[in-house]
């Protein structure tokens, strides 16, 4: 059965009312891809998310409501307000009171979960007004990634990131209150506390990981240095905008779909199909979403090379999210962090089929040099296919090659690095006309000489 889960969103003084709907309806589908079923959400303007518990007063007797808690923190971990804290306080329950509105048992959320990232603190004390665990959007994220990993590269990541999340959320005493210490006969002092232990054992935990991180890392680097004199697109985007799906669609290959986030957290590489010459590879990459945590910008570092180095990149949008624009931003700012941010790219404006004809007029108006697709079109994956040749064979030049019946090797390499415009047979040897990249055409010369 599932749990019930209750949003929490916090409107700062620089954002809109509906950007706090779009990232709240975005925190849903997060949650959902949990499995938890959202069946409710409080929302309020603050000036800042700094305050202990986030929420005033109010509207945290509001969310209590929601859980059966008391609405009230520890009183340990209250703090004496000033007169101006205590009457902005009191206006703030005034308002908020009068929004509260009753919730029966049966429709209680065993959850809380906050669209920002929180402090230790201030996770602490609102577990103990609501009285339901809490997590913040940094947690959920983390979750996600950590089921929906599946090489070991990948859980490997999601591991490191999800130590560094948990490292600073460890209590200072154990559940009972009193402070385990390591210390014992002829030990120096009083020995370590049981935060300090297991925080010493996450450092110990990570360096670990990272170094076989780093050995699974420099493997991918061996083949990366293999594909170097390949031509490679790398599909990037925001999660869930269509790209496993335009993998499927233009490789021909059997890759993992699911309508979730996050579905994909593997790099998949697979040729351009039909193939062509010379080949076409085509990677898919983790999807991207606002306030990904920097860890797992980090620890995903190695994964998202495979668009650092690619030669071309498709920007992959879902054209019927009207959040799309934002979600455009959060792709080139990540692709800008891991230094992706110079590579040469095309912009697919993906799902028109769920689009009318003013709405698809309307966006090229805004982006004629956009390519506009669906999965399900024929005609646009073709199309498709030949802006990504013809991008390549702007940089390619045609020339004659001979090659002699003699060189071992060279006819089928020469098909598989080169586009053959025509060909022609003599008593000696085969006169290709072909279409190649200045490197390609300058290695094939070289060998053909000696």
């Amino acid at each position: 059965m599932k749990q019930n889960a209750v949003l929490v969103g916090i409107q700062l003084p620089k954002m809109t009312t509906e950007e706090l709907e779009d990232s709240l309806l975005e925190l849903s589908r997060l949650v959902a891809t949990l499995g938890f079923n959202v069946i409710g959400k409080v929302t309020q303007k603050r000036d800042s998310d700094k305050s202990p518990t986030v929420l005033g007063e109010g509207k945290l007797v509001e969310l209590a409501q929601w859980t059966g808690g008391t609405g009230k923190i520890t009183p340990s971990f209250q703090k004496k307000k000033s007169k101006a804290a205590l009457k902005k306080d009191s206006l703030e329950i005034e308002e908020d009171e009068s929004e509260i509105k009753p919730v029966q048992r049966s429709e209680r959320a065993q959850i809380v979960i906050v669209d920002n990232d929180l402090s230790p603190s201030q996770i602490r004390n609102l577990e103990g007004a609501v009285g339901v665990s809490v997590l913040d959007r940094t947690g959920v994220i983390i979750e996600i990634f950590s089921r929906h990993a599946k090489t070991r590269a990948a859980r490997l990541q999601v591991e490191i990131a999800k130590l560094n999340y948990v490292a600073p959320r460890i209590r200072e005493t154990s559940p009972g209150g009193e402070d385990r210490k390591a210390g014992g006969i002829g030990a120096k002092g009083t020995g370590e506390s049981s935060a300090e232990l297991d925080k010493r054992r996450i450092r110990d935990r990570i360096k670990e990981l990272k170094v076989e991180l780093e050995s699974i890392s420099n493997e991918h680097k061996i083949r990366r240095a293999r594909r170097q004199q390949e031509i490679t697109v790398a599909l990037v985007g925001y999660t869930n905008a269509g790209k496993s799906s335009l993998m499927r669609a233009i490789t021909g290959s059997e890759v993992f779909i699911a309508d979730q986030l996050f579905a994909t957290l593997d790099t998949t590489i697979r040729p351009l199909h039909p193939e062509t010459h010379p080949k076409i590879l085509i990677s898919d990459t983790v999807g991207f979403i606002k306030k990904l945590p920097h860890d797992l910008v980090a620890s995903f570092k190695s994964t998202l090379d495979e668009a650092t180095n690619a030669s071309l990149l498709l920007y992959v949008v879902d054209s019927s999210d009207s959040a799309f624009r934002s979600q455009l931003e959060v792709t080139k700012k990540v692709l800008k962090e891991v230094g992706a941010g110079e590579v040469p790219n095309i912009l697919v404006l993906n799902k028109t089929d769920l689009l009318t004809a003013e709405e698809i007029n309307n966006l090229k108006n805004e982006y004629p040099k956009a390519l506009f697709i669906s999965t399900r079109s024929a005609e646009d994956l073709k199309l498709l296919r030949e802006k990504i040749m013809s991008f390549f064979e702007t940089d390619m030049i045609d020339a004659d090659v001979f090659v002699s019946y003699t060189a071992e090797g060279m006819i089928g390499e020469i098909r598989s690095r080169m586009r053959v415009l025509s060909e022609a047979y003599t008593e000696d040897g085969v006169k290709f006309r072909v279409r190649a990249m200045p490197e390609d055409l300058s290695l094939i010369n070289e060998k053909l000489k000696n």
